[in-house]
């Protein structure tokens, strides 16, 4: 029988997961609206994302908020341990969110045309998940010093590691493979074919940078952490299947046709080579500190939170395909009609 904790984390995961996904779709595109400014071909494809951004932009975060609340409530040692070592980056983080945020408010007071504005929203695409991607850090130990009550983040050791380094470079290029793959479909079902030419061709550029900078991950981390690393090479099978649907993907958006399955086969990648992570990473959630089993909550606060989080879930997919199907596969609303 399954336990609370494990079901718990691995709800958990998947709110996470989602986030990744439907976050780089977002960040990705603020990085590809600047840069299209800057070489004059907004004209090509900032339109298409602004019709994208327009529906989505306000329920990207609600994944975020579910896992944040979740953890905390969860496993309460995570908000002592992760809230002190993360203050400066998690603050950072949060300010970053509130200058995206601050750019779909000016947006919609006609200030998109502000390069100010736009730079803005493509550097924060950047930075916020860089900025995120020290929480995966300092899970794999060896950052965050405790002094008796106090605990403290190893500033010198975090910012010379190159396993932080790879996982930053991680974050970031995976974030723009991720999002010009999706614009990529986005654009055929609008049957915007200059749109769809140029984010094809940014997609088959980052894919690969993207699986160069996962290898380059999974060697720094086995020098770093050989627990977790062994533990994924006997999860083998799931990253050879994330392996084969990145190749899949890669030759379908090189053919030049069925983007959706593309797009689907990325994200196939992304949920196996994730959850091979996770689950080597266990039983820890913060190595040494917390494990599963130590760090959760009691048993039926455990069990009234999986009941409450497996509810919200149910939710908020449904929510998520009814805001798809009204507004981003609608033939008209892609075609910008209405």
């Amino acid at each position: 029988m399954i336990s609370y904790e494990l079901l718990g984390i691995a709800v958990l995961w998947l709110f996470l997961y989602g986030y990744l996904i439907v976050a780089s779709v977002d960040f990705g595109a603020g990085f590809f609206a600047y840069y299209a400014r800057l070489t004059k071909r907004d004209h090509m494809i900032n339109r298409l994302i602004s019709r994208y951004l327009s529906p989505v932009w306000e329920i990207t975060n609600v994944f975020f908020v579910f896992f944040f609340v979740g953890i905390v409530g969860f496993f309460p040692k995570t908000a002592y341990y992760y809230g002190s070592a993360l203050l400066i980056p998690g603050s950072i983080a949060v300010i970053l969110l509130a200058i995206r945020g601050s750019f779909y408010a000016f947006e919609n007071y006609g200030s998109k045309e502000n390069i100010v504005y736009l730079f803005l929203y493509g550097a924060t695409g950047l930075l916020i998940p860089a900025s995120l991607s020290v929480a995966l850090t300092l899970s794999e130990g060896g950052f965050i010093a405790e002094f008796g009550t106090l605990v403290r983040l190893q500033y010198m050791t975090l910012f010379t590691s190159p396993l932080s380094w790879s996982i930053v470079a991680l974050a970031i290029v995976s974030v723009l493979f991720i999002s010009s793959a999706f614009l990529c479909f986005y654009a055929s079902r609008a049957d915007d074919q200059p749109a769809l030419n140029l984010m094809r061709t940014y997609a088959l550029f980052w894919s690969t940078p993207t699986i160069i900078a996962a290898f380059t991950a999974f060697i720094y981390l086995s020098q770093h952490n050989e627990r977790h690393f062994q533990n994924m090479m006997g999860l083998w099978w799931l990253l050879a299947l994330s392996v084969g649907f990145f190749m899949l993907g890669i030759w379908l958006l090189y053919d030049g046709r069925r983007y959706g399955l593309a797009f689907i086969s990325i994200m196939l990648q992304f949920f196996c080579a994730f959850f091979a992570y996770g689950i080597g990473h266990y039983p820890y959630i913060l190595d040494p500190y917390i494990t599963i089993q130590e760090g959760a909550t009691h048993e039926s606060m455990g069990f009234a939170l999986v009941i409450a989080f497996i509810g919200g879930l149910c939710l908020l997919v449904p929510s998520l395909i009814l805001v798809f199907k009204l507004f981003l596969f609608d033939a008209d609303y892609v075609k910008g009609k209405k």
